[in-house]
């Protein structure tokens, strides 16, 4: 019996214990003497797939292959940068080229990872090294604003799916020697590559080396894209709130490496990462600063206004009818009372009703064609509104609130903090229906105080206000003039914090002249 034990506990172990990547374990396969055993290596790995080209061409009894995927190399770069020299320069006058514009190497496993970059593979009989040139197929989409950050003035420039272009993009507007560019590859299975921009003389350091241990930690078979990465280091994983800030414009990001923060983008993803992050950078948009000083801080005003309104007002509605019906001024009694006296149902049940109604709607206008969508948006926004009306199924009072909280919810510049606002509404309505105006108080104080001990890679997220920091409040709620900002924002714990000098000064320079 203690054999069996000792071998039962033995096998537990094994089975526990983290399996390492066949990357990590094989890293060097030499190759073959024989081009035969060569190809029979890659027709194995492979498994003779139908998209695998392997090419013979013998030139005056010298034994050449070509190997690439013709769904990742382009044919026509193959036969004008290789095949067309081959037939017609002299083997000497070849070998130059080969020389000059081929890359070496001697180990298959690197011929295998590069095949599937869109790389060419030219083995010679005889010669235990091949020789590697990177001809890709580029099928990419052109560079267009993105559709879900648009603005009225600025950059129309947007990242896509090509990690080589969003990262000329970011290159070409922060033309500095101090921008650093950083690969990092990540599946055990399926290997995804991703990129880590930052300025050197800007970004924290400790900040850098935090985000690389958090993915230098993830073992996966495939990552699944930005939006996987970002659940798989972000602080809270338990949040409704995003910690990690996404966008595809490419001045955004810019304006953000700018502040000594850190940029992450993917391949085949057109979405960046913005690492660390504040509650307020969700609600900032490119239009605050290339408006007026007074008009930004006035649209951001009520853009953050907008966030009480779509999570409080639905629930404000429910605890007023339910139980605190003496808050309303004289006027407004007899039209709520009429409105609301034949309806079977009680607030909280309209309410759960209508914004879960509003919540398919849009979601089909999402997921169907344009055309169909908006098409969904008249029928749910008109027909089933006066439809349930008129049915004695909900009050006219219920649809108004349904509307501002949807336009509230809405007119925030950022998805994943809508998305996060849109959510909340439902627990505070809960709470509501319980416990009326305390049960909003308390939800709003749970939230404020979930808000406080948030974090970013070691950011408060609730920064500058918890902890309270006046310096910075000039870019949070308010946007004060820009010559304003001399120093950068402490949340990103920047290496340098001074911005800027005297921004206008060319009025000390008049004033000494006069």
């Amino acid at each position: 019996m203690k054999s069996i034990y000792l071998a039962l506990t033995k096998f537990m172990k094994r089975d526990t214990q983290p399996v390492e990547s066949n990357k990590e374990s094989i890293s060097f396969k030499e190759v073959f003497h024989s081009i035969d055993e060569n190809i029979s290596f890659f027709k194995d790995i492979f498994s003779e797939s139908a998209d695998l080209i392997i090419k013979e061409v013998n030139i005056t009894n010298n034994r050449r292959i070509l190997i690439y995927l013709d769904t990742m190399a382009d044919k026509d770069k193959i036969q004008r940068e290789i095949v067309k020299p081959m037939m017609e320069v002299e083997n000497d006058q070849f070998q130059n080229i080969l020389y000059s514009n081929f890359l070496k190497s001697d180990n298959l496993f690197n011929a295998q990872e590069e095949l599937l970059n869109g790389f060419c593979i030219m083995f010679f009989d005889g010669v235990k090294e091949f020789y590697m040139i990177e001809l890709g197929l580029s099928k990419d989409r052109s560079i267009i604003e993105p559709s879900n950050e648009q603005v009225i003035q600025g950059s129309h420039e947007g990242f896509i799916e090509n990690l080589s272009i969003n990262l000329h993009l970011i290159r070409k507007s922060c033309r500095t020697a101090n921008l650093t560019m950083e690969h990092i590859t990540l599946g055990d299975q399926i290997q995804s590559k991703i990129a880590m921009v930052y300025l050197k003389d800007l970004a924290n350091d400790e900040m850098v080396s935090e985000f690389k241990r958090r993915v230098h930690h993830i073992s996966m078979d495939h990552l699944p894209g930005t939006g996987a990465l970002q659940e798989l280091i972000e602080d809270s994983t338990w949040s409704p709130f995003p910690q990690i800030l996404s966008t595809e414009r490419v001045d955004r990001v810019v304006s953000h490496l700018n502040e000594g923060r850190v940029a992450v983008l993917m391949e085949g993803y057109p979405s960046c990462l913005i690492i660390p992050v504040t509650f307020f950078a969700f609600f900032h948009s490119p239009d605050d600063y290339n408006s007026r000083w007074m008009i930004g801080t006035f649209i951001r005003t009520m853009r953050l206004v907008s966030i009480l309104i779509a999570i409080n007002l639905p629930a404000i509605y429910i605890a007023i009818i339910g139980f605190h019906f003496e808050v309303l001024p004289d006027d407004l009694v007899l039209p709520v009372v009429s409105s609301i006296k034949n309806i079977p149902f009680p607030p909280l049940i309209e309410a759960l009703v209508m914004e879960l109604t509003i919540e398919l709607i849009r979601e089909a206008g999402v997921r169907l064609p344009s055309r169909i969508g908006q098409t969904i948006g008249i029928v749910g926004g008109l027909v089933i509104g006066d439809a349930v009306v008129r049915a004695g199924l909900i009050s006219n009072t219920m649809i108004v609130v349904v509307a501002i909280t949807a336009i509230a919810a809405y007119s925030i510049p950022t998805t994943e903090m809508s998305d996060a606002v849109r959510f909340l509404r439902f627990p505070h309505m809960i709470l509501a229906s319980t416990f009326g105006f305390v049960g909003i108080i308390f939800g709003f104080m749970f939230t404020l105080a979930h808000l406080c001990r948030l974090e970013s890679f070691g950011t408060a997220y609730f920064a500058p206000w918890a902890p309270f920091r006046l310096k910075d409040i000039k870019d949070t709620v308010i946007r004060l003039p820009l010559w304003k900002f001399n120093t950068r924002p402490l949340d990103s714990k920047p290496n340098t914090l001074k911005k800027q000098s005297v921004a206008r000064g060319w009025e000390r320079n008049e004033t000494k002249q006069e």
